[in-house]
């Protein structure tokens, strides 16, 4: 007798255990996985995709993408991804070869600056051949991008395609503001301070959008390190413009710039975000570094501030 109530009672634990399972996870309901490759383009896909994705980002704050080496577990992540996006224009240089391998076996494979009319792309001299990557600073260019991750999801599950479009709006509108806000910001400044000097070139787009001559001491990637006549040239046009300060990147040695700010006789006016965003969860003046719009009103803040 004590024997079948402990089998009726196993049995009703395990009907219960089911039942709870099948409760937190219903058939057809699982989150779509997704890669993504800089930390910009993972913000994105989740403003997106919401709790209708499950997104895994290959590189965090602070990672220089021109310069990355995808690992054997990224490569894991990669092929086990059943959506990837990425920035494209050769931005993850050294890993263009594994997109272009899994686009043969995934259809569901999307550079998300292909949302970018090509007549809005820079191409800049030093980088004969190839687009400017970062896309990105400019935030009405970078809306256009989030339409390629609406593309993207929709695509992989037709059925959701009215909660994707919904949200590609809503973010859509979100970033109209924050384009918007960029440009009070930067018109704090009169047109003859917005001179911009950072470490490599990585702010044309911002300064295209928000009427700043950008200088960069290196090219568009950081492969290439600049060398001394490059440095003794910035610092005379430091002089010349009486630039009142210049500014590092978090993914790329401050050092050069610390020199060439020294020797110039500027203040260095602060870290900027350049080829990926803050850490999540830190926060300044309200709004989240590892964040999108955290990365640009921190980038502008900095800027406005130390140039005024």
């Amino acid at each position: 007798m004590n024997l079948n109530r402990s089998r009726l009672l196993r049995s009703a634990v395990l009907l219960a255990a089911a039942s709870l399972v099948t409760a937190s996870a219903p058939a057809g309901e699982q989150r779509i996985r997704v890669t993504t490759t800089t930390s910009m383009v993972t913000d994105l896909v989740k403003q997106v995709g919401g709790d209708r994705v499950e997104v895994s980002g290959l590189m965090g704050a602070g990672v220089d993408p021109h310069l990355y080496k995808a690992t054997a577990a990224d490569v894991s992540k990669l092929q086990q991804a059943e959506v990837i996006f990425y920035n494209g224009l050769v931005l993850e240089g050294k890993m263009t070869d594994i997109f272009t391998k899994l686009a043969r076996i995934k259809k569901f494979v999307y550079p998300v600056a292909e949302g970018v009319p090509e007549k809005r792309l820079l191409e800049p001299p030093q980088f004969e051949g190839h687009y400017d990557p970062h896309v990105w600073f400019d935030v009405e260019m970078w809306a256009m991008c989030a339409q390629t991750v609406v593309k993207g999801l929709t695509e992989f599950a037709p059925k959701d395609k009215a909660h994707f479009e919904q949200r590609g709006k809503e973010v859509a509108a979100k970033l109209r503001a924050l384009h918007e806000w960029s440009l009070k910001k930067a018109a704090e400044l009169p047109k003859e301070r917005r001179i911009l000097v950072t470490s490599h070139d990585a702010y044309n787009y911002f300064g295209r959008a928000y009427g700043f001559q950008v200088v960069g001491l290196q090219g568009v990637s950081t492969v290439t390190e600049a060398g001394l006549a490059d440095m003794a040239k910035l610092v005379d046009f430091i002089k010349q413009k009486r630039v009142k300060a210049i500014f590092v990147e978090s993914s790329v040695s401050p050092a050069t710039i610390q020199r060439i700010a020294k020797d110039a006789g500027v203040k260095v006016g602060g870290e900027l975000f350049s080829d990926a965003m803050g850490t999540s969860g830190q926060m300044e003046h309200g709004y989240d570094l590892g964040t999108y719009e955290g990365m640009i009103k921190h980038n502008l803040t900095t800027i406005v501030e130390a140039l005024k």
